[in-house]
């Protein structure tokens, strides 16, 4: 497995790779493609005689080019290069691509590369100037990064062959999915920070970059417990608090409404997404929880919150079709698309904090797209929010048909220029009491 990029913060990085045996192995390193400095390395056995090796660098610089190559044995790789986060007080904007569910469609086998390729490297290299490593920090990858977790060559051939190209040179940042099985495999191919709750490492985790905190969530039945909420309703409690963060990201697999396949729906992903929606009210900062599983595209957002809920699949298993299983319209889903893709996002920091989401397609089984742009949304942390509307029909001095009534509000008007979402539509029995309205629609 070729050297692939874990953990980054302003001053530090871990890098890992697979060899063939346990021989002594080492990374070279420096500010210049000349290198000149030495870094030792740990290892362990995976599929004995392989191991993989893991090279901690410590003391760099912060937004910083740096480049790196390891020696093997007789085997040297290819020089690659990375760039250190900036540190948070320096607001400097950040780009980040969160993608799910890359285990290999048999049908579609290099689907994940093709993701990688004519997907996020092609979208950069098009829209931004200067290498990829400059204009994307950092990726998400919420499960199901193989189809057996058990299973060594798919790890090695499906996933870390096809991601080469971005993972070299791109610090990634998984959570487990129901395909990787709890195997020993992910827990050593993954280096996390050490800040989840003790005895459970590196199933639950955060990670800051720039305003936006990264929170890592095992949604898998057996690590749906009480010290996970507890963990994450602490970490959102400090969180509030940080005036370094505007923006908080959570991941983990399995949706809580999924319109394309109800039967993987679980009612913990609404737990965790109750606690983002309340921290949302006390500290003002929006939230987003990413997630896969289901194989197709989703967004939706919670009515009374500031709270995006995206599912970021599928880039590279089969697609989960319309009309091939069990699904649902649900009101607080906007678009959802049975394709294969990635989302992109665009974080600004400093004085008017936002973030743009955009999905991007590459089509299906029967229509190939390059890019195309399918879905895109603008969240700001201090969002104007559009004009009350005001009643139109029916007014108090109307005559109403009981048995057919239209109900009309004036134009929709927003001061940041945003285009309409959403209209909430109400009656009640009394006009100062809305509690329990005798009509809702949320369209």
């Amino acid at each position: 497995i070729q050297p692939y990029l874990q953990n980054a913060t302003p001053t530090s990085i871990t890098v890992m790779w697979e060899y063939s045996n346990s021989t002594n192995s080492y990374l070279e390193w420096g500010t210049t493609p000349s290198l000149g400095n030495i870094a030792s390395s740990n290892s362990e056995y995976t599929n004995f005689p392989a191991s993989i090796f893991t090279s901690k660098l410590t003391n760099l610089q912060a937004d910083t080019r740096y480049y790196y190559q390891v020696n093997s044995g007789n085997s040297t790789s290819a020089m690659f290069d990375f760039y250190t986060p900036a540190n948070s007080y320096e607001e400097k904007s950040i780009n980040i691509v969160a993608m799910s569910d890359m285990q290999i469609d048999a049908n579609n086998p290099t689907k994940f590369t093709e993701i990688i390729n004519d997907g996020i490297i092609n979208y950069i290299q098009t829209n931004y100037n200067g290498n990829i490593n400059e204009n994307l920090n950092m990726i998400l990858i919420p499960g199901d990064l193989v189809s057996t977790g058990t299973n060594y060559d798919h790890w090695k051939d499906h996933f870390f062959s096809q991601s080469e190209p971005l993972f070299s040179h791109v610090p990634f940042y998984p959570v487990l999915g129901n395909h990787e099985m709890n195997s020993n495999f992910y827990f050593q191919y993954f280096d996390f920070e050490d800040n989840g709750t003790p005895g459970f490492e590196e199933h639950w985790w955060y990670k800051d970059n720039s305003n936006v905190r990264i929170i890592g969530l095992n949604s898998n039945s057996s690590y749906q417990i009480p010290e996970q909420l507890d963990w994450l309703d602490s970490i959102l409690n400090i969180t509030a608090s940080d005036s370094s963060i505007d923006f908080v990201f959570a991941q983990l697999h399995h949706p809580h409404k999924s319109e394309l396949w109800t039967p993987g729906n679980t009612s913990f992903t609404g737990d965790v997404i109750t606690l983002l929606e309340d921290f949302t009210t006390v500290s003002g900062k929006p939230t987003v929880h990413f997630y896969g599983h289901t194989h197709g595209y989703s967004r939706g957002q919670s009515r009374d919150h500031n709270h995006l809920m995206v599912n970021v699949a599928t880039a590279g298993g089969y697609i989960d079709y319309w009309g091939a299983y069990p699904q649902a319209d649900y009101e607080e889903y906007t678009i959802t698309q049975d394709e294969w893709g990635y989302v992109f996002l665009e974080v600004d920091a400093g004085n008017d904090p936002k973030f743009t989401l955009k999905r991007l397609s590459i089509g299906d089984d029967f229509i190939t797209k390059i890019n195309n742009v399918e879905d895109s949304i603008t969240i700001r942390l201090n969002n104007l929010p559009p004009s009350n509307p005001s009643g139109i029909f029916p007014l108090s001095s109307d005559i109403v048909n009981p048995d057919c009534t239209i109900l009309l509000a004036d134009n929709f008007l927003d001061p940041d220029n945003d285009e309409h979402g959403a209209s909430h539509w109400q009656i009640s029995n009394d006009c100062s009491d809305f509690t329990s309205p005798v009509f809702d629609s949320w369209r």
